[in-house]
């Protein structure tokens, strides 16, 4: 993505990543997360912040916060790196993401569309749509239609 990014800070597996954003409203610990989902070879890319629960005495992650530091794109570019990142080490890996809310989901659609020609260079772009029974089914990405969320995969392996 075209945007400035935070520098980004990642465990040995390259499945959890942290970074700060900083603001109006100080600076926040923001945290990506990949973990392996039901379906093989798919995992699901999920951030927010992280936040310390003084009672329980421990961090939990909060993907519903929302920061209002001004710095909403260089956040997106931000986890978007992380997606090169993560499919550069797992190249056979693909990634799913959506909101937490329907306007959340809606905001990442129009960050992939913004940034359509740049993604589509790296990874195959899709839609996630519901079937009638509740399983969920990828389609090719159109920038005018709503999705559950969206799944890339890293076209190297797609060319031969």
């Amino acid at each position: 993505m075209k945007n400035l990014k935070y520098d980004l800070y990642r465990n040995e597996t390259t499945t959890i990543f942290e970074f700060k954003s900083i603001g109006p409203n100080g600076e926040k610990t923001k945290v990506i997360v990949y973990t392996e989902t039901q379906s093989e070879n798919i995992y699901n890319l999920a951030f927010g912040d992280l936040i310390y629960d003084k009672v329980e005495k421990k961090y939990f992650f909060d993907d519903s916060t929302i920061t209002n530091n001004g710095d909403r794109n260089m956040i997106l570019a931000t986890v978007a790196e992380s997606v090169y990142v993560f499919t550069k080490k797992y190249p056979e890996k693909m990634v799913f993401f959506k909101g937490s809310t329907l306007a959340r989901t809606r905001l990442y659609r129009r960050a992939i569309t913004i940034n359509l020609d740049e993604i589509s260079k790296t990874f195959l772009i899709f839609g996630v749509v519901k079937n009638k029974d509740g399983s969920l089914l990828n389609v090719p990405f159109k920038t005018n239609k709503d999705f559950f969320g969206f799944t890339l995969k890293r076209k190297e392996l797609w060319k031969q």
